[in-house]
């Protein structure tokens, strides 16, 4: 079976997916397209959560995040399975990261509105790395504030010339293809590269 890597790049509710496949050196766009995060009507979870009482607002954030987590799951699974039936073998995934924050209770979380956005940008991409582990597959992870530079590196070429290389896959791809697929993108040629220069070896997480 053909190689296969999948990359996410989360934003509030939901994900960016793009696959990539085939050669490392002249991948071809497998799949590009949205993922949900959290049930429909559902939006950002600690917003949601000022005002209540301490314990609903601890239950209703814990309850978003569980739902997040399955729906994490599920997006990387219909992902894998969707490779699978195109003769694809997933070799792994991509996930693009934040600094990361202290560990703020709910409580300290919701009384400091920037806290707030941050808490949730770090929720969503903590569920697409928590999918990858629980499902088993090999992961590595990209910072996500200096993901193409990141990928750049890893991938042996000069930003320009990764910029050009993702403006030529979004013209295979189609729209839209933005920053985030973009980003997503080069995620994915990480992995599919690593992937196809050594025998995989069971799980393994990677940081840049």
């Amino acid at each position: 079976m053909t190689p296969a890597s999948i990359a996410f790049k989360a934003r509030t509710g939901r994900a960016i997916v793009v696959v990539l496949a085939g050669d490392a050196n002249a991948p071809q766009v497998l799949e590009r397209t949205m993922v949900p995060l959290l049930p429909p009507g559902e939006f950002a979870p600690y917003h949601a959560a000022e005002g209540l009482e301490p314990k609903a607002a601890h239950e209703h954030v814990s309850a978003a995040i569980d739902r997040a987590r399955g729906l994490a799951q599920r997006a990387l699974r219909e992902a894998a399975a969707s490779c699978t039936r195109s003769g694809h073998a997933v070799r792994g995934c991509a996930v693009l990261v934040g600094a990361g924050m202290p560990t703020w209770t709910t409580d300290e979380i919701l009384a400091v509105h920037v806290r707030m956005h941050q808490a949730e940008g770090e929720l969503f991409r903590n569920v697409l790395v928590d999918a990858a582990r629980a499902e088993g597959t090999p992961l590595t992870t990209l910072p996500e504030k200096t993901a193409l530079d990141a990928a750049a590196l890893r991938l042996g070429m000069t930003r320009s010339q990764l910029d050009a290389r993702l403006a030529a896959l979004g013209k295979q791809a189609g729209s839209p293809w933005g920053k985030d697929q973009k980003e997503a993108a080069a995620a994915a040629w990480v992995v599919l590269q690593a992937a196809t220069a050594v025998k995989p070896q069971g799980r393994r997480d990677a940081r840049a």
